[in-house]
């Protein structure tokens, strides 16, 4: 049985990464689908901003978050007075920090999908008369699928394990933003909290095997699918 603290940060976590990969779906397959499709001027530039947060510290992250979205910013001073939102030290700024930070794996496995999806379907689509849309969502978006799910499970695991940026600008707050891995650090600085962090590790390592299981279990299923239709 879990303990309440355990269940408070194991809630908060997969609330946490749930509202983080629900606000990057859509932009990531998006974005993915700029990226895998156009060339245009700054496309290189565009790419390496994509995935900076995959080799900044993710401290580098959440003070950069902190910095503009803060109160003192103009954005953040923006957001508070005209809709009342105030992100850092917030569970909503733990989501933005994981949904930054899980960005780029969910646009790499998309995109990576996208270019393996063969091209002459698309063009067969086109010269039967139907539009960019049409074709994308009837071609192009179901033998994407298999990578939007990689991306999507994949980009929820990234979101559960953040710690770096959730931490500078989400703080450290009980019952607020100490998703799994704040717990377990809280955990490790205490004294005489050794058996309760090793239960919070196991705990957490046990929530990252099954997303990554899920995820390759759900693009396999969507592979054998796609398969079987044109079987």
């Amino acid at each position: 049985m879990l303990t309440p603290l355990e269940w408070e940060a194991l809630a908060l976590s997969l609330r946490v990464s749930g509202i983080a990969v629900a606000a990057i779906l859509l932009p990531g397959i998006a974005l993915a689908y700029i990226l895998a499709r156009f060339d245009f001027p700054g496309k290189t530039l565009l790419d390496g901003v994509v995935h900076l947060p995959l080799v900044l510290p993710p401290v580098v992250v959440g003070y950069l978050l902190l910095v503009s979205l803060g109160r003192q910013s103009p954005l953040g001073q923006w957001l508070h007075e005209t809709f009342d939102v105030s992100l850092p030290f917030t569970w909503q700024g733990a989501a933005l920090a994981g949904a930054v930070m899980a960005f780029p794996l969910l646009v790499r496995a998309v995109r990576l999908s996208l270019e393996a999806v063969d091209r002459k379907l698309e063009d067969a689509a086109r010269t039967l008369g139907a539009g960019r849309l049409k074709t994308f969502m009837t071609i192009t978006l179901p033998l994407t699928l298999p990578g939007i799910l990689t991306g999507g499970v994949l980009a929820f695991a990234r979101s559960l394990s953040e710690f770096g940026a959730t931490i500078t600008f989400a703080a450290n707050i009980p019952g607020e933003t100490r998703t799994l891995p704040l717990a377990l650090y809280s955990l490790v600085q205490t004294p005489g909290k050794e058996a309760a962090a090793a239960r919070l590790c196991v705990i957490s390592v046990v929530v990252a095997l099954v997303a990554l299981v899920t995820s390759e279990w759900l693009a396999r299923r969507a592979r054998h699918r796609l398969e079987g239709r044109h079987a």
